[in-house]
């Protein structure tokens, strides 16, 4: 259920080789890395079972339509198997829902079938532009809706993921990104509905599962 995020500016090339190790030492579903990173992560964990996610038009969102279109198709070329794209927050707060359900419309057809995860940014949204913005990520045929890219001024709570988990279908997945940095954190919000999470700490947070099931066990 964990995207491993390699997505901070400051990323040297040895450290996200690093970042990579982790991911497939404890088999995340993902790693998600910044574009410059895709080719990298590609080939570093080709025959992992590790898909290499990245991101598009992070993480302010405020890119035009057919700039995230190439960047997608350009991700996709490079061997991106999962794509979390940036709405414009802006224009979802203007109430220009149209706008960005084609924004996310045109991402979902440049990614060509691979998973897109949508970031609403929560931390600068009304629970109405919240709701709105998981309805149009759902029509327009995303996998995912996600609650921040990690760059804002908060991150992932439970009341938002109980909010998105109600405001889409039960075929849809829900990711919390942001501040998920403990075990118990995470069981919370994955019992309120979240199916992805978003997380720098996975081998502290699955070293410590594995020491609760060793100690149940015993």
């Amino acid at each position: 259920m964990i995207d491993h995020s390699l997505l901070r500016p400051e990323l040297t090339r040895p450290e996200v080789l690093a970042g990579l190790a982790t991911a497939r030492e404890y088999a995340t579903a993902s790693v998600c890395v910044r574009p410059a990173d895709v080719a990298l992560a590609v080939a570093g964990l080709r025959g992992s079972g590790v898909a290499v996610g990245t991101v598009v038009g992070f993480p302010h969102g405020g890119a035009t339509t057919a700039t995230k279109e190439r960047e997608t198709a350009e991700l996709v070329a490079l061997g991106a198997a999962e794509i979390d794209m940036v709405i414009d927050v802006g224009r979802l707060r203007d109430g220009d829902v149209a706008y960005v359900e084609e924004q996310v419309a045109a991402v979902v057809v440049a990614a060509d079938g691979r998973p897109v995860k949508v970031i609403l940014e929560n931390w600068y949204l009304s629970d109405e532009q919240k709701v709105a913005g998981c309805a149009a990520s759902e029509r327009a045929g995303a996998a995912y809706v996600k609650t921040s890219t990690g760059f804002a001024g908060g991150g992932a709570t439970a009341a938002d993921i109980a909010l998105m988990r109600r405001s889409v279908s039960p075929s849809m997945g829900v990711k919390a990104a942001g501040g998920v940095r403990t075990l118990d954190a995470l069981l919370t919000l994955r019992d309120l509905g979240a199916t992805r999470f978003g997380a720098t700490t996975t081998a502290a947070m699955l070293d410590d599962l594995a020491r609760r099931l060793a100690s149940r066990d015993g």
